[in-house]
């Protein structure tokens, strides 16, 4: 678990390289199943998005900020990168997919902290204050907003930690990784970056009225005295029309969710290298049958691969007699089992998807007599378990069979559900005894009966001694000519406790039953799980499951008694979704708890949280324009989004109130707010939208189940700037209206505690 993947395989590699010039000839080593490669290719891909990025934040910054100003606050990426990589390593975290992609998520958020500090103190140099007055005043006027819109970032992130099982441990890293950036951007942007900015200052020269710097200047303020200012003044002026369309807005977002136009899909699994086929047959089935099916699935496989013809796709195939192929320990052994492990070529080196080959092949198997069952199901990656397992719990294991096969039949009829599969086998025939009235007459009982019918035909240890360093073990039992026979069970002498001996016929009967090759038990009560398989093209898991507790599980359980549960990678989501709602209702109340102490007041905060739900109504826009499913890590997404969000809020918010302080009226403080917080908010905003862009437009499928978390973020990011600022403006003048009202009344006092009393 703490080894290293790649230098293990450096290792393998130069061992294969000295070994095999040894071999004997006619002996081959042939590598197959390296993951490695897998794990190489998604570390590049990720490395390759950050850099492109980084290069678009770099960029964005240089197009608002001044160069030299720009590069300082560039700095500060590597250095908090590299913070965040000591304390990943002090936590025992490592380099992989997770936690590439929570470095590539924070590249934006490590660089609002600084944006913030280094505009404020650019506006004021700007404005003609000293180049160390105005380094040292930018720090120390964005104490509160910046502290505040790090701390409601923190605490969004924060819950996610508290997230249990197996999904808990494997997106542990990215909460981890975002706290250590925010931290470490903090520490950077408030003692090093002000002395950076002074030396800046101190040398930076005027820039030309030609030059592209004071053309971008020029631009910049004429869009924000000129068009946006009219849209702020316009909306404010029309805040009812303003709050309703936004309402109108969420409505619609989440009606997507609830009326079904989006799905919802717990963790989808990256398109898999790895094939298992699996076939079992009844007990007693001759090893000729079976290996002739093995012999059949290569002939197949081989035709399927050129059927396509879409040259080679199949890297590696290897066929197993008497155990199955995969990690599923409800995989059958035996005789009476043939399995085969096919390894496809990567995802991105071909146009054929594993559910078409996979169709194809088992189209062209002809299915022999006496198959139990057979599967050819895809490796999954991520959260162990099938897309549906459900847990069958009863007292008697014919009526659990019985209720798993009349399941599987349901199954079969959805679509989109393959590869149906149950983990009690049958095995082969037993003979099921009980005493007769004369046995229990004679005094007899049925583990007395046991024991001796278990000695005769398993044996007795008499025994043991000591040949030289072997040692012997000495059993009693009948010869093997006898134990062969059914013949022996009319004759078996049973002994009775007077040390009489009867035959076996006269004190037990016996009848024959079909019997199972494992028995599996949940709780002390007998257990089966029935899974299957779920291609997304056709249908989802969730859907499915639907399906089956709308009437297929009740009807079951009222037939054969049964209870039933969803298991496996459902169980997961259970747990999942209960810490998440938690987790929830934590974040958003530290998030209050922060902005009621930098605002000094209780309804400020909730104002400023309005932005939130907003923020949700544009992540979800963004999965319905992308065409993809809503999934753990959306949910992930909407998370941050929450602490996010709000940063912009603070910021604007507190230059308001310094502006009320200084004695503007409500809409000119609120117009001017927008319009001069308008270049943060747009840099922080764009800033984390840009690191993430390249994500969004990766066409490599093992990136794909990442880009719901980055489409989360940047979509709503996107959105909820926009609504920052014109939507929170015309709340806030509502707000105030309500709060003039109410303090007129009499129901408030006179004071203004919502208002700094000076302009600090």
């Amino acid at each position: 678990q703490n080894g290293d993947s790649l230098e293990s395989a450096r290792i393998l590699q130069q061992w294969l390289a000295d070994t095999r010039p040894t071999l004997p000839p006619g002996i081959e080593l042939r590598v197959y199943d390296e993951s490695w490669h897998l794990i190489r290719e998604r570390i590049m891909l990720l490395v390759k998005n950050g850099a492109g990025g980084l290069v678009l934040v770099i960029a964005i910054l240089y197009a608002f900020l001044t160069g030299r100003v720009a590069f300082w606050v560039a700095v500060g990426i590597p250095v908090s990168f590299m913070a965040t990589l000591f304390i990943l390593y002090l936590a025992g975290g490592s380099i992989n997919m997770i936690s590439l992609f929570a470095l590539i998520m924070a590249l934006g958020i490590i660089v609002d902290d600084a944006i913030v500090v280094g505009e404020d103190a650019q506006a004021h140099h700007q404005m003609g204050e000293d180049p160390l007055l105005a380094a040292e005043g930018g720090a120390r006027r964005m104490l509160a907003p910046v502290t505040a819109s790090s701390l409601t970032t923190i605490a969004a992130f924060l819950p996610l930690m508290m997230i249990g099982g197996i999904i808990g441990s494997l997106l542990f890293t990215i909460p981890l990784v975002i706290v250590a950036v925010i931290t470490a951007s903090l520490v950077e942007s408030f003692l090093v970056l002000p002395g950076h900015l002074r030396h800046s200052f101190l040398h930076q020269h005027e820039a030309g009225p030609r030059s592209l710097r004071a053309r971008l200047d020029r631009g910049f303020q004429r869009f924000r005295d000129g068009p946006f200012r009219t849209l702020v003044t316009t909306a404010i002026a029309h805040r009812g029309s303003t709050l309703a369309l936004a309402v109108a807005l969420l409505i619609g977002a989440f009606g997507l969710l609830a009326g079904g136009r989006m799905n919802f899909e717990f963790f989808p699994s990256p398109e898999a290298t790895v094939l298992h086929a699996n076939a079992a047959f009844v007990a007693g089935t001759p090893r000729a049958t079976v290996d002739a099916f093995g012999r059949e699935l290569q002939r197949t496989l081989e035709e399927a691969e050129r059927s396509f013809q879409a040259g080679h796709l199949v890297h590696a195939a290897v066929l197993r007699h008497g155990v199955g192929s995969g990690d599923d320990p409800a995989i059958a052994r035996g005789d009476q089992v043939v399995s085969m492990f096919v390894e496809l070529i990567g995802p991105d080196q071909r146009t054929v998807r594993n559910e078409a080959f996979i169709q194809r092949w088992r189209g062209l198997i002809r299915m022999p007599a006496g198959l139990e069952s057979f599967t050819i199901t895809p490796r999954v990656a991520g959260p162990p378990g099938r897309d549906v397992t459900i847990r069958l719990v009863g007292h008697d294991a014919p009526s659990l069979k019985a209720a798993a096969l009349d399941l599987g039949e349901s199954l079969a009829t959805l679509p989109g559900v393959s590869d149906i599969q149950d983990d009690m086998p049958y095995g082969r025939e037993q003979l099921v005894y009980a005493l007769t009235p004369a046995g229990e007459a004679l005094g007899l009982t049925v583990a007395d009966l046991a024991r001796q019918l278990r000695a005769a035909f398993d044996g007795r240890l008499v025994q043991i001694f000591q040949d030289g360093a072997d040692e012997l073990e000495v059993r009693v039992r009948l010869a093997a000519a006898e134990r062969d026979r059914l013949a022996i069970l009319q004759r078996l002498p049973i002994r009775l406790a007077s040390g009489e001996l009867v035959p076996l016929e006269t004190v037990a009967r016996w009848h024959h039953r079909q019997g199972f090759q494992a028995l599996r038990h949940s709780d002390g009560r007998l257990a089966v799980e029935v899974q299957a398989n779920v291609d997304r093209a056709q249908n989802t898991s969730a859907a499915v499951m639907a399906s089956l507790e709308q009437e297929v599980l009740p009807a079951l359980r009222h037939r054969y008694g049964v209870d039933y549960s969803f298991e496996g990678r459902s169980a997961d989501q259970r747990e999942t979704l209960e810490d998440m709602r938690t987790g929830v209702k934590l974040g958003l109340a530290l998030i209050y708890l922060v902005l009621a102490w930098v605002f000094a007041s209780y309804g400020w905060p909730l104002v400023v949280m309005t932005a939130i739900p907003f923020g949700l109504v544009g992540a979800l826009l963004g999965h319905w324009i992308l065409g993809i499913d809503v999934t753990i890590l959306s949910l992930f997404g909407f998370f941050g989004l929450s602490g996010i969000v709000v940063n912009d809020s603070i910021i604007l918010v507190t230059f308001y109130k310094q502006l009320r302080s200084r004695g503007l009226a409500v809409r000119e403080a609120l117009v001017e707010a927008a319009c001069q917080r308008l270049r943060a908010v747009l840099l922080t905003s764009l800033t984390t939208i840009a690191g993430l862009t390249p994500l969004l437009f990766e066409t490599s499928l093992q990136a794909q189940f990442l880009i719901p978390m980055a489409t989360s973020i940047a979509f709503g990011l996107g959105f909820a700037t926009l609504l920052i600022l014109v939507f929170v403006p015309s709340l806030l003048s509502v707000y105030e209206d309500v709060h003039e009202a109410l303090r007129r009344r009499g129901w408030l006092g006179s004071e203004r505690p919502d208002l700094p009393r000076t302009a600090g």
